[in-house]
């Protein structure tokens, strides 16, 4: 009988299973970003789709598709907006590689959904009018089916109406919007030993150019230059103090950051183009002069 003493058991084998997040987690440590194709494609189309073809719609489609007292298709395309470019948003800032603060997500995208509400009215019967006879290029109060209008007062219910269509509702939509991309941008830094190479092929060039003039589109038309201009100042110094802390973008906001460079220059070049349009300056009279699309659309084009 053999009575010699036994070592302990040796360990068993222990098999580890490693699930996609898991490796997902493994891939931001070691520094790889991957470019959200799924959300920027999609963001990109809804944009186009539902706000640049919104009043497009709503123009060309047949009236005896949607009469006047009825909602019209562009009204459909804004809904589905509305709900859809939130849910985007979300999407990018749940995959932020460092998480924004949940409150200032919150805030922005409640404030975004009313503003875009509140547009969504405004925008409507404004286009409504443009069916009978309502010319954008010219203001509220110059505009001839207004002045026909009895009792008087009813111009200023439509000057206000202009207001929350054309003020209020843009600041409360777009101010959120640029708001909620300034978060996303600040979590797209990385150390830059840690950032591995990675190349912007053509289709990411076409990508950011389509972004980019839809972009530029939303800026003039949606006139909030100046909201605008502030996100791009704001970003260029969050690139500066990263910079100096030796952090780098990725290549998504890279993307964010390019995409609104050749917005600006866009925008540069339209507003050259137009500067000394004496009918468009009647409109546009204050120190930033943007015109609108769709003004010089009734006014030369249509």
């Amino acid at each position: 009988m053999d009575t010699r003493r036994r070592g302990p058991h040796p360990p068993a084998p222990i098999i580890t299973v490693e699930s996609g997040y898991e490796s997902e987690s493994k891939r931001e440590r070691k520094g790889t970003s991957r470019f959200h194709w799924d959300i920027w494609l999609f963001l990109a189309l809804d944009n186009w789709i539902f706000d640049f073809g919104r009043p497009i719609a709503a123009l060309f489609v047949p009236l005896e598709w949607s009469p006047l007292n009825k909602p019209s298709i562009g009204d459909y395309f804004h809904m589905a907006y509305n709900v859809i470019t939130p849910f985007c948003i979300l999407k990018l800032l749940d995959r932020c590689p460092r998480k924004p603060s949940s409150t200032l997500v919150y805030l922005c995208i409640i404030t975004f959904v009313m503003g875009a509400s509140i547009h969504l009215v405004g925008d409507s019967i404004d286009h409504r009018l443009v069916h009978l006879g309502y010319q954008l290029h010219l203001s509220v109060r110059d505009n001839p089916m207004m002045q026909n209008l009895d009792p008087p007062g009813l111009v200023d219910s439509f000057e206000l109406l202009y207001s929350y269509d054309e003020e209020i509702g843009h600041l409360m939509w777009y101010i959120p919007f640029f708001a909620s991309l300034v978060l996303y941008f600040l979590g797209c830094f990385q150390p830059r030993h840690q950032i591995e190479a990675t190349k912007s092929g053509v289709s990411w060039w076409l990508l950011m150019v389509f972004s980019a003039i839809y972009y530029w589109y939303l800026v003039t038309e949606g006139q909030i230059f100046l909201v605008y201009f502030i996100t791009c100042v704001v970003m260029i110094a969050i690139v500066l103090v990263k910079k100096s802390r030796s952090l780098v973008l990725d290549i998504n906001g890279r993307f964010l950051l390019y995409t609104f460079s050749f917005t600006m220059i866009l925008t540069s070049i339209w507003v050259a183009l137009l500067w000394n349009d004496p009918v468009l300056r009647t409109k546009y009279p204050g120190t930033i002069y943007v015109p609108e699309p769709w003004a010089y659309y009734t006014l030369y084009l249509k």
